[in-house]
């Protein structure tokens, strides 16, 4: 599990299309799992978790596209 002191999204979506699959743990956002080098969205999730979901998953498919 990879725990992130600041909620920076490059920076974690980075992290998240390199190992493929795990965890990890954002302070003020909470734990996420990944896997298939996407973010999944936490049981019991709150309107910020799909927000934060959202943001890294659209910035691992600008990193993505632009690798093409």
């Amino acid at each position: 599990m990879r725990m992130f002191k600041r909620y920076v999204p490059k920076m974690i979506a980075k992290h998240v299309s390199r190992l493929f699959s795990g965890r990890i743990y954002i302070d003020g956002r909470g734990g996420y799992e990944f896997n298939n080098g996407l973010l999944m969205v936490p049981i019991k999730a709150e309107h910020r978790h799909y927000q934060t979901v959202n943001e890294i998953n659209q910035e691992i498919r600008r990193m993505r596209d632009s690798a093409c």
